[in-house]
């Protein structure tokens, strides 16, 4: 610009100088930073805040601290080696450039770097430390394992290393090796642009295109990479014991004949090349280090890739069972140690797992005197199916839209009318779709969920319907039944709780809506100061938490993180919160759990319990690691998605129970196997998280007895277990190989009439099932073959393997069990030959029987559908005599507009097939011939389970007793007196009983249900009053 003497005018200056502009621009930058990171900042501040009010403090505080110490420590280590590259690339930059067509862009660089070049040295080290190091703080499981390091006390058989080193030391080696050459390839591509734009290294120039001190420096940092390489290789070496090229999953017999040298020789070359790249510092040209990467290059295509596969196809296969014998052995033994499957030799070991024979005779066996040995199992066959009966919970006992049922129920046992039974449980959950939508409702008003309905397993009403001996609202114990008490029925953490609550406002809570028949302990009148009671109206009973559980809401600063968390401003603007007000959130005791120690895996499915008065929830959490070697990688078929067991490992053991309290939000990690290195690594970790469950005897601390007597044996494991058992059963490799005599978990026989599997029969007369989902293993109270005592177990049923499921006789069966003290045990019970029905050709005798077919048809009609509960396999102990196995199923009919009723019982035995009212009545039945049942089990007598049995005799019965009838001393006439009106009073109640199940059966034939329940329960009432007068004599 000039004037118009021409003279240039000066330019008018610049409002901001352009450091301020710079400032100003990073401070606005910053800003929109802040902005968008502010709810994870609000997140991390609560995250906090829940940690201090659970006790865990220090947890958050370690884990924290480990992540941002790895972290700041990898973009240190980053910055300090770029940096000083880049130092070294601009101190041996040479004086003068050579001209050439590179020379204007390079010129042109240094013309706008000028003197900030140190400036740009720090802000690219910056930027690629924070890109190869802010990563490394999600690597913070392999560091504490890594610091924490345990013995397992067991070596590997191919380089005879601890499993330790494997579980705890390699991956973290590995990400170590990995990164460095990762950071040092970046280093040398950055270096080497720095270079070539201070006009060391040219392209397009004839002559010399490196210059001296660049060839050494970037020598030096590719002989680095390779010392890196050689490392990696010298750690491959361990991770073949995790190869899955063979048959089995660890090394095989071409990983070590063929693998293994490869990658010693890549080794020896990459040390090599090291070497060669730094005498190539005093050689002209780069021959040497180009022969060294090239020779690298082909060993380890050919070498280390195409040559194993050619000595895999024409050395191993053709001779693969005997060259993969002794690692297939490898494998059986290392993953029976794995996953608790080490079979007990009876000399006092460590297995696990204790096999047995069980030979059922299915022909004859089934006698009055099996029957009454087998009592307590018998009477404790459960009638409640936890995947059927939860509408009919849902309709009984959740009586108020805000409540709600988990969609499968839980199984344990507790003591129910002086006996100890298996009971479905099943804890009411807050249920907010059932809430009137509104802030003030979803989060202040209706906070929690109210009581337990509990009902024993083997009984139901004259409806068919559980017969709860806990639930209403309040929630009412039969304290004739059983012996609970229940003085805090409130669910402030439960089982699908994932909104956050307010507690202590100026607002009452709600427990549930009044309808005027409830019998309250507390007053009902109107109380202005506390919530405690009915409201004024006498419409709601009210509640004010005074629980430990929560974060107090403070100041407004709080209620703004609290708010930016949740994604909601009414925190921040609601009157009804003040400083002592508390936010309860994280409330899935899963999800809760996860939080406090996500370095476990945890089971699918939490159960509640009924404690000291309270409700408590126990979730079995694993450790797993997925780095034993030799051991097969686990089969999680039928495992749900959202168990921790759904990802992959081949190693696991049920280490910790987690008890969580339902009012008050605490979380005890009991640790009940201590001998697990894993746990005892996390432990020494974090030593103020873990309760020893069962300590030495004198400590004060450990589980109470009153949880103890309820732990179970976690069903995501046993799946898994069962599922790899089918196949390492076996112990001998060849036997292995072949896999004939390998199992399978039986095929689901499904559970309504049309869902069953489909019986196929080939052109050739083989029958095939059509394949499908697996045999969950259930939970029932039994007496197992060869022991005293009832235990409460876990069983799942095998069949024969086969390609297309064709072949369903039972082979095996397999129970686990968690006793009181935290111990588990397997036992698998093995059926010698091919004569024993499988759960799957048992269901399908069941439906081919007439009278069941003629049963469901009649209970199926009118709208109402018909479901089959669980399939019982019931073996039963022969004592001296031959054992005995049935299989037995609830029937359930649901008529149109109301929920799944119990209405018959379907027994199999062998070939037998009956169809009765209740399981006393068809175990009756099958004590009788075909042709003297009659229809509708009338002329069956039920077997009384708790008292002395009786069966009406046949003709021939009869003549044979007279015929052998022995000399007996023959009554006075006082006995004889005393006997007659007994004897008389027994026959009546009989009698009684008759016309009790022929008026049932009249009615079920009319389709009256319920009268056919009613009188059926009067039937079996005559009879044990008959048992108790034929007892007393």
């Amino acid at each position: 610009m000039t004037d118009i003497s021409g003279v240039p005018s000066p330019r008018p200056r610049s409002r901001f100088s352009r450091r301020a502009r710079t400032i100003l621009v990073l401070s606005i930058v910053a800003l929109i930073v802040l902005i968008v990171s502010l709810r994870g900042i609000a997140g991390f501040y609560t995250d906090y805040l829940w940690f201090d009010s659970l006790g865990f403090s220090s947890v958050w505080k370690r884990v924290v601290l480990t992540k941002v110490s790895l972290a700041l420590f990898f973009m240190l280590l980053t910055f300090i080696l770029l940096w000083v590259n880049l130092f070294v690339a601009d101190r041996i930059a040479p004086k003068s450039r050579p001209e050439g067509p590179e020379e204007a862009l390079v010129s042109r660089y240094h013309a706008v770097i000028g003197s900030r070049a140190g400036l740009i040295r720090i802000g690219i080290s910056a930027l690629f430390a924070l890109f190869l190091g802010i990563g490394t703080g999600g690597r913070w499981q392999d560091w504490i394992l890594f610091r924490n390091r345990q013995d397992f006390g067991v070596k590997d058989p191919q380089f005879n290393t601890d499993i330790g080193f494997y579980v705890f030391q390699l991956p973290f080696i590995q990400f170590i090796i990995n990164w460095f050459f990762t950071t040092f390839i970046v280093v040398l591509v950055i270096t080497s642009i720095a270079h070539y734009l201070n006009g060391g290294i040219r392209v397009n120039t004839a002559g010399r295109r490196v210059t001296p001190p660049v060839k050494v420096h970037l020598s030096v940092l590719l002989a680095v990479l390779a010392l890196i390489k050689a490392a990696d290789y010298w750690y491959q070496r361990y991770s073949l014991n995790f190869s899955g090229r063979g048959i089995v999953d660890g090394a095989s017999y071409t990983d070590i004949n063929a693998k293994l040298p490869a990658i010693k020789l890549l080794i020896l070359i990459s040390l090599a090349a090291a070497v060669l790249l730094i005498i190539n510092i005093w050689r002209r040209g780069w021959v040497l280090p180009v022969v060294s990467v090239g020779l690298w290059a082909f060993v380890a295509i050919a070498i280390g890739s195409i040559y194993p596969a050619i000595f895999q196809r024409f050395v191993v296969e053709p001779s693969e069972s005997s060259r993969e014998a002794e690692y297939i052995d490898r494998n059986i033994a290392a993953t029976r140690e794995a996953f608790g499957l080490k079979v007990s030799s009876g000399s006092g070991d460590d297995a696990n797992i204790e096999e047995r024979t069980f030979t059922p005779n299915v022909e004859d066996a089934l006698t009055l005197e099996i029957l009454n040995e087998n009592s307590s199992t018998l009477n404790n066959l459960r009638l409640l199916d936890p995947g059927i009966v939860p509408p009919t919970y849902q309709a009984l006992e959740v009586e108020r839209e805000q409540f709600k049922f988990a969609t499968d129920l839980d199984v344990d046992r507790y003591e129910v009318d002086g006996d100890t039974r298996t009971v479905v449980i099943a804890a009411r959950e807050l249920n907010l779709e059932g809430v009137n939508s509104g802030w003030e409702n979803q989060h202040v008003t209706f906070t929690h969920g109210y009581g337990v309905a509990l009902a024993p397993a083997n009984t139901v009403t004259s409806q068919g319907e559980p017969d709860f001996v806990i639930g209403g609202l309040p929630t009412e114990v039969n304290s004739d039944r059983i012996n609970i008490q229940l003085d805090q029925p409130r669910i402030y953490v439960g089982e699908e709780l994932e909104s956050y609550a307010i507690v202590n406002t100026d607002r009452c809570e709600i427990d549930f809506a009044l309808t005027g028949s409830e019998r309250l302990d507390v007053p009902e009148e109107e109380n202005e100061t506390t919530c405690n009671g009915s409201d004024g109206s006498g419409q709601n009973l009210l509640f004010e938490y005074d629980g430990d559980d929560g974060v107090r809401a403070g100041g407004f600063f709080r209620r703004i993180a609290f708010a930016l968390r949740f994604g909601d401003l009414n925190p921040i603007f609601s009157g009804l919160i003040n400083n002592d007000s508390k936010f309860l959130f994280n409330r899935d005791v899963t999800n809760r759990a996860k939080e406090l120690a996500p370095f476990l895996d945890y089971d699918s499915d939490s159960y509640p319990v009924i404690v000291d008065g309270r409700i408590k929830f126990i979730l079995d959490a694993y450790t797993t690691t997925d780095r034993y070697p030799y051991s097969q990688s686990a089969d999680d078929n039928s495992v749900p998605s959202r168990s921790g067991l759904s990802d992959q490992f081949n190693y696991v053991r049920n280490s910790v129970k987690v008890v969580i309290d339902a009012y008050n939000g605490d979380v005890t990690f009991y640790v009940i196997d201590d001998q697990d290195p894993i746990i005892r690594a996390y432990m020494q970790a974090f030593p103020n998280l873990f309760t020893l469950g069962f300590p030495p005897e004198g400590s004060n601390e450990g589980m109470p007895q009153s949880i103890a007597e309820h732990l179970r044996y976690p069903e995501d494991l046993f799946k898994v277990q069962t599922n790899m058992w089918g196949k390492y059963h076996l112990d001998d490799a060849n036997d292995f190989y072949e896999a004939a005599g390998a199992w399978v978990v039986s095929l689901d026989p499904g559970d309504d009439l049309d869902n069953a599997p489909t019986a196929i029969i080939s052109e050739t007369g083989f029958v095939t099932f059509a394949s499908g989902k697996r045999m969950d293993p259930y939970y029932v109270q039994m007496q197992l073959p060869g022991e005293d005592s009832q235990e409460f177990v876990l069983l799942r049923p095998f069949v024969p393997r086969s390609s297309d499921d064709s072949r369903q006789q039972l082979e095996a069966f397999m129970v686990a069990q968690t006793n009181d003290q935290g111990q588990s045990r397997i036992v698998a019970y093995t059926v010698p030959g091919l004569k024993v029905d499988g759960p799957v050709i048992a269901n399908r005798s069941m439906l081919a029987d007439p009278e069941v077919a003629k049963t469901t048809t009649l209970l199926g009609q009118r709208g109402s559908g018909v479901k089959l509960g669980n399939m019982l396999l019931v073996p039963l102990d022969g004592g001296e005599n031959p054992d005995a196995l049935l299989y037995l199923r609830p029937l359930y009919v649901e008529a149109s507009g109301s929920q799944p009723a119990v209405q018959q019982v379907i027994a199999a035995y062998g070939e037998s097939v009956r169809i009765c009212a209740t399981v006393e009545l068809v175990l009756g039945a099958l004590l009788l011939p075909d042709d003297e049942v009659g229809e509708n089990c009338e002329n069956a007598s039920p077997i009384s389970l708790t008292g002395i049995s009786s069966i009406p005799s046949t003709q021939d019965e009869d003549e044979e007793s007279q015929e052998t009838e022995p000399t007996v001393q023959q009554p006075s006439e006082s006995e004889e007196a005393t006997e007659t009106p007994v004897t008389e009073e027994i026959q009546q109640l009989l009698s009684q009983a008759q016309e009790a199940f022929e008026a049932a059966n009249q009615s079920l034939e009319e389709g009256n249900l319920g009268a056919y329940q009613d009188l059926i329960n009067e039937g079996l009432s005559y009879v044990d009053q008959a048992n108790d007068l034929l007892s007393s004599r």
